[in-house]
């Protein structure tokens, strides 16, 4: 097992030592997301967006998927099927 020193005015300088395994620094990195602030119209078409989003989750209206790919043929799917009975509402009237 090897040896290993830290001088501890090193540690008071720097402000602490953490000691992770290289598994968990992995973890810790992978997890890392960075957090942005909005202002302004892009901050407010944001909120418009969620708000829809959430919207259409309560109505039931949201696709589950294992993949974004297999969310896209999905949505492209239902988009199809409403075209269709908007075509035929339109026939009927």
């Amino acid at each position: 097992m090897a040896t290993l020193t830290i001088y501890r005015e090193k540690i008071e300088k720097q402000g602490g030592v953490v000691i992770l395994s290289l598994k968990e620094y992995q973890k810790l990195c992978e997890r890392a997301v960075p957090t942005y602030y909005l202002k302004g119209k892009k901050a407010e078409e944001l909120d418009r967006l969620v708000e829809e989003g959430l919207r259409e989750y309560e109505k039931g209206e949201t696709i589950k998927a294992t993949s974004l790919k297999e969310a896209l043929k999905v949505y492209e799917r239902r988009q199809r099927r409403q075209d269709k009975k908007r075509q035929l509402l339109k026939k009927v009237s």
